[in-house]
């Protein structure tokens, strides 16, 4: 979907007798506007729109790695500190950041409930079907982030169309993912398996991956590996021979992409990638946020050469190696000595004076993704030793970068002992490695929060042991101030 429609309005003069006697032209409202097939699309594009970084008011990245052991806020020591005090847990309920996310996810859960209740009877069926799968999708993808973050939260699917509409009590974590599940499950059942060439729009693919995720969070395995099944069934999707072309705009929409965000420069209304400035260094006009950690460096393998697994250079920059403009890294850049390259663009593509409207996709999930999920719930549901396959692939593609990579060192050969295949059946033990693998190969990609949480307390309070994380106190973030004060459903 890499174009969004506007309505346009159209203000005519007309005399007093004309007014009182016809339609005011080129204005819509909720009783006009869902009446054709064109208005069905229209505002179901709408119901995209929040998906996108076209602004700091989707920061996922704040919740999925600031939050977690893998970075912290970076930029400058009292530059956006609200986006601190997340990271160290002792944020307030009126912090931005907590209200950011919450209004504009809520947004795009209202617009898929519009797309949903408000389409008059001129809609054709085959579009009427067409976008409630689609409007499914997308708002049991807002609700699992937002019930990620905040726990228990309002569940709304029909329209406010009262005062009345808008105060509604939270609903059980369990309850949310009950509806996220329908949702998904009816879209899978409705939407195609391919979008047809117009990119970034749901698909049966697409809807499954989510719905396997789901089931995992939930420690449904057994429901989880036939969601994986139903997606290995469908023969569409693979892994891509080199690792990083998943983040390089040459290789968007790829074999790997399950759901990729798109985003597009230069265009009015603006429709590009912050991130791209957001994450980049100083002296290339960026704010250098959201910095690896030390210990996010220490998850990648060595091997006794001390040839480290190459991800770890796709996924940042370090001391010693190129950067993405292909000048050395400086580790004065950053106040961690590394900066995240998988949401930034060299200068060739966006350069300095433009570096906030970056065309490069966010992809939320990948196959990858998909084979560490089943390799989890494999191993959980007692079968470790058929959870090594899906394991094995995904460590096999990465060390065969020195395969298809030509700038590596060595290129040609894989090294001695690097990234070897897991044989280890010992549930206790693979657990753990595959929880290092999803760190280290999903790193970056607004995951690993999650992740930690659903660990559980012991693993999640060891990880953020240097913040002032108390699982019981912060397992989940606290509803944002504002919410609570129109909401009177919500007992503070």
């Amino acid at each position: 979907m890499k174009k969004l429609f506007l309505i346009s309005l159209i203000f005519t003069l007309v005399s007093c007798s004309d007014f009182l006697d016809e339609n005011m032209q080129g204005i819509y409202t909720s009783g006009t506007f869902y009446e054709t097939d064109e208005h069905a699309m229209l505002a179901l594009t709408a119901a995209y729109q929040p998906l996108s970084f076209t602004s700091i008011r989707n920061p996922l990245w704040v919740f999925g790695d600031v939050a977690s052991d893998d970075a912290i806020k970076g930029g400058n020591p009292g530059d956006q500190s609200e986006i601190e005090f997340i990271g160290q847990f002792n944020y307030t309920q009126d912090n931005g950041f907590l209200e950011h996310i919450w209004q504009r996810y809520y947004e795009g859960i209202s617009r898929a409930n519009d797309v949903l209740h408000r389409l008059g009877p001129d809609v054709s069926e085959e579009m009427r079907e067409q976008v409630a799968a689609e409007a499914k999708f997308l708002r049991a993808y807002y609700y699992f982030h937002l019930v990620n973050i905040y726990g228990e939260i309002p569940l709304k699917t029909e329209p406010a169309l009262t005062v009345d509409d808008l105060h509604v009590p939270v609903s059980t974590v369990a309850q949310v993912y009950e509806q996220i599940e329908e949702d998904l499950k009816d879209a899978a059942e409705n939407l195609p398996e391919n979008a047809g060439g117009q990119f970034g729009r749901a698909t049966r693919g697409a809807a499954l991956g989510l719905l396997a995720k789901v089931y995992l969070f939930q420690q449904k395995y057994e429901l989880s590996l036939q969601a994986v099944e139903d997606i290995e069934m469908l023969g569409m999707y693979s892994l891509m021979p080199l690792y990083t072309h998943n983040f390089m705009t040459d290789f968007q929409n790829n074999a790997e992409s399950l759901f990729e965000i798109q985003h597009l420069s230069e265009q009015d209304p603006f429709q590009g990638n912050v991130l791209n400035q957001w994450f980049a260094p100083q002296h290339e006009n960026g704010y250098y946020f959201n910095v690896p950690t030390q210990e996010f460096v220490d998850a990648f393998e060595l091997t006794e050469q001390e040839v480290v697994d190459p991800r770890l250079d796709y996924t940042l920059g370090r001391e010693g190696q190129t950067w993405i403009n292909g000048n050395d890294f400086d580790p004065a850049w950053s106040p961690t000595g590394f900066l995240q390259k998988k949401h930034l663009q060299p200068l060739s593509e966006i350069p300095v004076g433009t570096k906030g409207d970056g065309d490069l996709n966010y992809v939320f999930m990948r196959y990858a993704e998909i084979l560490l999920i089943k390799a989890e719930a494999l191993n959980e549901s007692n079968r470790p030793s058929e959870a090594l396959a899906p394991l094995n692939q995904v460590r096999k593609r990465a060390r065969e970068s020195y395969l298809f990579d030509e700038s590596l060192n060595g290129f040609g050969e894989i090294p001695e002992d690097l990234l070897p295949d897991i044989t280890n059946t010992n549930q206790s033990q693979l657990r753990e490695i595959i929880r290092n693998e999803r760190r280290v190969e999903l790193g970056f990609e607004f995951h690993r929060f999650y992740d930690l949480m659903r660990y559980g307390k012991s693993y999640a309070e060891q990880k953020l042991s240097d913040t002032n994380f108390d699982y019981d106190q912060h397992r989940y973030f606290s509803i944002p101030q504002n919410e609570v004060d129109i909401n009177n459903q919500i007992n503070n």
